[in-house]
């Protein structure tokens, strides 16, 4: 017999919040991934809701607090013992907008790493590049493209753009293909090499910020700082931050691989994160879709066809669109989502 009931129901009350709260959750997305942990949280949860209705239902006092255990207790019983014979139907949109950036969000600590070693590269080829002029044809030697003066490269875009048809006629879309699956395959390639431990995704990451930090510096030095904004941030905006994500992915399968801190097989390890990784893979994947959209069909195009304060502008724009979306996207949905 319960002998101060109000004690009883202000001792239990955060144990029935919780239990509503994750019965909510999984009631509003049927199809979400449920680790092992919240698996044991929602049957502890459970057990000691039903332990609370035993002993209420015996006050006669206490019909409004019996309702809603019995209630509580009975969704519990459901989404334990609940079987489907057919599997969610999938939902893109839900899947992009919500499970995509909440991912994201939960192994921030392997985005961090991404960005340190790929801004690190960076600074280390424009350092290079900025010491030694000879420095350029070994970091660039891949991209004889980029090899020329950048003066003459800008010299050579307008005069290209400066007539009244459309330079790229013919080429955008077979230019945006070959983008998107050039890009989508590095991506793999760096999320793939976590299995090396990760160091092949840091090389991957490491070589492209080599690139990245001697391109940006050659256009800095000839003065043509406008010029390669306008031409990286339409399409850069999204590229870059994909190639970020599948570093994160990489160093995700890497720290699943070592193990630190977990305290279970490499086999359930691997099982754990697989959702996780396939979600990261395909969400870059849709971004570098986009982004090769824009770069074949915006950021090609140059002054005076195309001012480059409206491809800044463009760029700037995307780019704080895509840090909002992956700050807050799936909150709603996910509000316990914390780092991993």
């Amino acid at each position: 017999m319960i002998s101060d009931l109000a004690a009883f129901e202000a001792e239990h009350r955060a144990q029935w919040d919780a239990l509503e709260a994750m019965l909510t959750r999984l009631e509003r997305d049927p199809g979400a991934f449920v680790s092992l942990d919240d698996a044991r949280d929602l049957l502890r949860l459970y057990q000691q809701a039903s332990g609370a209705l035993a002993r209420v239902s015996t006050q006669a006092a206490a019909p409004e607090l019996t309702e809603y255990l019995e209630g509580l207790v009975g969704r519990a019983y459901a989404e334990i013992h609940e079987t489907r014979e057919h599997p969610t139907r999938f939902r893109p949109l839900i899947w992009f907008l919500h499970t995509f950036p909440a991912t994201v969000r939960r192994h921030v600590r392997a985005l961090i790493v991404s960005c340190v070693v790929t801004f690190g590269a960076a600074g280390l080829g424009a350092w290079f590049l900025a010491a030694d002029g000879d420095a350029k044809e070994a970091l660039l030697s891949s991209f004889p493209h980029l090899l020329g003066d950048p003066s003459d490269r800008v010299a050579e875009e307008r005069a290209l753009h400066a007539g009244t048809g459309d330079p790229l006629a013919g080429r955008k879309a077979q230019f945006s293909g070959f983008l998107m699956q050039n890009n989508i395959r590095v991506s793999i390639l760096a999320m793939s090499l976590g299995m090396t431990f990760g160091l092949g995704t840091a090389l991957v990451l490491f070589i492209n910020g080599l690139l990245i930090g001697a391109v940006c510096m050659d256009y800095l030095l000839a003065g043509e700082g406008v010029f390669l904004a306008g031409w990286l941030l339409p399409h850069g905006s999204i590229e870059i931050p994909a190639i970020l994500l599948a570093g994160q992915a990489g160093f995700v399968l890497a720290h699943a691989l070592v193990g630190w801190g977990k305290g279970i097989p490499t086999a359930a390890r691997m099982r754990q994160i697989g959702p996780d990784l396939v979600t990261l893979i395909g969400g870059l994947a849709v971004l570098l879709v986009w982004a090769g959209v824009v770069e074949a069909f915006f950021s090609q195009y140059h002054e005076p066809l195309l001012p480059a304060r409206v491809k800044i502008g463009f760029g700037a724009v995307q780019l704080v669109l895509l840090a909002v979306f992956l700050s807050l996207g799936g909150r709603a949905r996910d509000p316990e989502g914390g780092p991993a």
